[in-house]
């Protein structure tokens, strides 16, 4: 199979080895790593195995001429790249292989490498911002934050790499801030936000705007209802203009919507839970619209749980250099290309496919390039 779309892809990540003592070139190691962790390796053993495995097919592709590098070397390697340079590597494949719909929901949350911390200091845990488009299941970009709290500062950073143009962008509370919302709607994007405590002027507001409506006994044609092992989840939505408001809320760039999600779980019968959610949006949406919107935003909690069951992400303990934040960013272009590929088994069916044999790695691959020799 060709490799060109790959090595131009990455072409933005640098050798900084003194190239007289260069073995192993950068691109044979980082497609090599991309390939293992495709087919599930979770450390650099792993990664060496599955080279020495295949490592006929890697010479086919003229990869690993000289050999397959010790794992301490791949490790070294890996952790060198600077994560600026990985990052827009990344963005640009994504840029290339996926291009946002007009009203497509874009998801940003937060994901805490529990295993990345620097084993002399555990506060150093890396914190990633990831964006999300929900509706092909793709990661589309993400950033290190030092440490949840920090997401404020860093969601920001993480909008300005991506074009927002038509999409409905959802972030949670955290991310409930006028300069973020304003910063949405001049890259072309709408936001939904999720509203809590943090913002309590505008969260006391909007609750006050939706106490009628708490108040009155559900419509059986509003429910919307889900079962799942004898627990029975039960949803209605209210959407209301942003006018409404009792105080002026100006600040917030081209709010029209806000919002409030009911929900409440039955389990053998019986009542066990009951919450309100409140949203505000600068896109114009009915109540079915928001709430298909709200529930499109946790998709990106079902990308996390892949993460963490499937790759053994939290798992990890690699920590030293840029090797955590760097791997992170291998793990997305690998689900991302795991995704893509059509044949109906779950991730980790395919990912041992890919280990077993290298012809549906190969599969994998070419899905994941499809659209970069299109383009």
């Amino acid at each position: 199979m060709s490799l060109d779309a790959f090595k131009e892809h990455f072409k933005p990540v640098e050798d900084h080895r003194q190239s007289a003592k260069v073995t192993y070139p950068l691109f044979d190691v980082l497609f090599g790593t991309l390939c293992a962790i495709i087919a599930g390796a979770r450390g650099w053993f792993e990664i060496r195995e599955y080279l020495l495995g295949h490592h006929d097919w890697f010479r086919e592709q003229d990869l690993f001429l000289a050999g397959v590098p010790a794992d301490d070397t791949i490790a070294r390697i890996i952790s060198a790249i600077k994560p600026e340079l990985f990052r827009e590597c990344f963005l640009c494949w994504m840029q290339a292989v996926h291009e946002l719909t007009q009203g497509e929901l874009v998801a940003i949350d937060g994901k805490t490498l529990r295993g990345s911390y620097n084993r002399e200091d555990r506060l150093s845990t890396i914190h990633m911002i990831s964006a999300y488009a929900a509706a092909n299941k793709l990661v589309l970009g993400q950033l290190k934050t030092d440490s949840k709290s920090n997401e404020i500062t860093a969601i920001p950073e993480l909008l300005r790499l991506l074009d927002l143009r038509g999409a409905l962008v959802s972030i949670d509370a955290m991310g409930c801030q006028t300069k973020i919302a304003r910063m949405i709607v001049e890259q072309g994007g709408d936001y939904l936000l999720a509203v809590k405590g943090n913002q309590t002027k505008l969260s006391q507001a909007v609750q006050a705007l939706f106490k009628e409506q708490r108040a009155a006994a559900p419509d059986n044609q509003e429910l919307k209802t889900e079962t799942h092992h004898g627990r029975i989840d039960s949803r209605r939505c209210y959407v209301l203009d942003s006018e409404q408001l009792a105080s002026n809320f100006s600040s917030w760039k081209g709010l029209k919507t806000v919002a409030m999600v009911e929900s409440f779980r039955t389990e053998k019968g019986k009542p066990v839970q009951l919450e309100y959610r409140y949203y505000i949006s600068s896109k114009a949406m009915d109540a079915e619209q928001l709430a298909r919107a709200v529930r499109e935003h946790w998709a990106i909690e079902s990308m996390h749980w892949i993460l963490d069951v499937s790759m053994q992400e939290d798992g990890c303990q690699i920590y030293k250099g840029n090797a955590a934040e760097n791997l992170a960013c291998l793990r997305h272009m690998a689900l991302n290309m795991l995704r893509a590929e059509p044949t109906k088994l779950s991730i980790v069916g395919k990912q041992r496919r890919c280990w077993m044999k290298t012809d549906h790695l190969e599969k994998v691959l070419k899905a994941g390039i499809s659209k970069l020799i299109e383009n």
